[in-house]
C-alpha cells in the first residue's frame, strides 16, 4: 500500500497497517540536547526522509540556569493583561504554593501592550523566581494582510447574534491565533525548550512534589494534559476539513502509532470535536517549532479560519498532537488537580489524592462527565 493510499485510509475508514513516521525525541540530561526530527517513509518511494526541526541556537540555553538540583530548560508562560493583575497574583501565588517554591523555575509574562510598574512590582514580590515581562510584536498578534476584513467582521456580526462564545471578539481570535503559532517564538521564550502555561484565576488543588518538566524530558514526552472535552462545532465548522486536505498533501507527517482514535470516531472521515483542554499544557516546544508543526499551521493560517470561524489554539493543538506524535508522547497529568471554571479535574485515586494533600472534591472531578473527553482518550491508547 502506498502511503497516499495509507492515508486516503486514515480519512475514508482504512485501518491502519503500515508504518509511515517514527518520531525520536531526544532528551538529554544537565540541560545538553539535540534538535529532534521526524524520521519519515516518503509518500512515493518508501525511502526514509528527514524532516529537520527548526531550532535556536543550543548555545543560547544554558545562561538563565542556575546550580543545585536538576532543572529543566522550562519556564512558565503567562499572556495576560494589565486589567488580569488580581487574577494573575492568585494563580501565580498558587503555583508558587503547590510546586514552584521548591523548584525555582522562572516566568515569562506576555501582552500585546506594556505591562505596568504596578503589574510588575506585585508580581514580583509573590516568588523568587526569575520573571521577564515582554511585549508581542504586532505581526504575532494583530490578523495578518491577507484576511478580508469585511467578510471576517461580517462572521463576527452572524457568530455574536448565534450567542456563539467569543463570537463576537476580535482579541479573543487574535490570542487563538497567537497561542496557535506565535508564543513559543516569542524572543524571551526562545532559550526555553519546555513551558507549562497558566491563566489568570486558575485554581491548583495538590501539592507538585516531582518536577512535570523533568518527567516529559526524561520519559520522551511532548504534551501533556489535565482535562479534555468538546470543542463547540460552530466555531470550527471547516477547520477538519481543511485538516484532512493538509493531511492529503503532507501523508509522511502522520505518524503511525497517533492518537487518530481519540480525535475521530471513524478513523478520520470525522471531527468528534475532543481535544485537550489548553489553558493549561505542559509541553516541549521543539515540536511547536518543528517543521512538521510550522507547515500545518501556516497552511491553517493561510486559510483564515481564525478570523473568518473562530478556531482555537485548543483543537489546533489537539489535532497536531493526535496527528504528528505518537499516543505515547501524550501524557494525563492525573496527579495535577487543576481548576480553570467551570471545570475541575481532582485526582480519583485515593492514594494520589492523599500523596497530594489535594483540596478538592472527587465527587465535583470533571474527569467522566458527560462534556469529558477523558474515556475517549483512554480507549484510544
Amino acid at each position: 500500500m502506498t502511503a497516499r493510499a495509507h492515508l486516503q485510509g486514515i480519512l475514508m475508514g482504512i485501518p491502519f497497517r503500515y508504518v509511515v513516521p517514527v518520531i525520536v525525541v531526544f532528551a538529554l540530561l544537565f540541560f545538553t540536547w539535540k534538535p529532534f526530527s521526524y524520521t519519515s517513509y516518503g509518500p512515493l518511494t518508501g525511502l526514509s526522509n528527514t524532516v529537520s526541526q527548526s531550532s535556536i541556537d543550543a548555545g543560547s540555553l544554558d545562561h538563565h540556569l542556575s546550580s543545585g538540583p536538576r532543572r529543566a530548560n522550562a519556564t512558565f508562560i503567562i499572556l495576560c493583561r494589565n486589567s488580569d493583575l488580581e487574577g494573575i497574583i492568585h494563580s501565580v501565588r498558587e503555583i508558587e504554593d503547590r510546586f514552584n517554591r521548591n523548584f525555582g523555575y522562572p516566568y515569562v509574562f506576555l501582552d500585546e501592550e506594556p505591562f505596568s510598574e504596578e503589574f510588575k512590582g506585585r508580581i514580583s514580590v509573590i516568588s523568587a523566581s526569575s520573571m521577564e515581562f515582554g511585549v508581542i510584536p504586532p505581526e504575532f498578534w494583530y490578523q495578518p494582510s491577507w484576511i478580508d476584513e469585511e467578510k471576517a467582521a461580517a462572521a463576527r456580526k452572524q457568530m455574536d447574534a448565534d450567542n456563539i462564545i467569543y463570537g463576537g471578539s476580535l482579541s479573543y481570535r487574535n490570542m487563538c491565533r497567537f497561542n496557535s503559532g506565535f508564543f513559543f517564538r516569542h524572543p524571551l521564550v526562545q532559550k526555553y525548550r519546555y513551558y507549562w502555561r497558566v491563566e489568570p484565576g486558575v485554581q491548583f488543588h495538590c501539592n507538585i512534589d516531582s518536577d512535570p518538566f523533568l518527567f516529559l524530558q526524561d520519559n520522551n514526552k511532548t504534551y501533556g494534559f489535565t482535562i479534555t472535552l468538546y470543542e463547540f462545532e460552530s466555531t470550527i465548522r471547516s477547520l477538519w476539513k481543511t485538516v484532512q486536505e493538509f493531511a492529503r498533501l503532507h501523508p509522511h507527517y502522520i505518524h503511525k502509532d497517533n492518537a487518530l482514535a481519540f480525535i475521530s470516531n471513524d478513523n478520520g472521515f470525522n471531527y468528534n470535536l475532543c481535544h485537550f483542554w489548553s489553558n493549561f499544557e505542559i509541553a516541549d516546544m521543539d515540536f511547536w517549532r518543528s517543521d512538521v508543526y510550522m507547515s500545518f499551521f501556516n497552511f491553517l493560517d493561510e486559510k483564515g479560519g481564525f478570523y473568518y470561524e473562530r478556531w482555537g489554539d485548543a483543537p489546533v493543538h489537539s489535532i497536531a498532537a493526535s496527528l504528528f506524535l505518537p499516543r505515547d508522547a501524550i501524557h494525563f497529568f492525573d496527579e495535577i488537580g487543576y481548576q480553570h471554571a467551570p471545570y475541575s479535574h481532582c485526582p480519583l485515586n485515593m492514594e494520589r489524592w492523599s500523596r497530594g494533600r489535594c483540596s478538592c472534591d472527587q465527587q465535583h472531578s470533571f474527569d467522566y462527565d458527560g462534556y469529558s473527553c477523558l474515556a475517549r482518550w483512554e480507549s484510544a491508547i
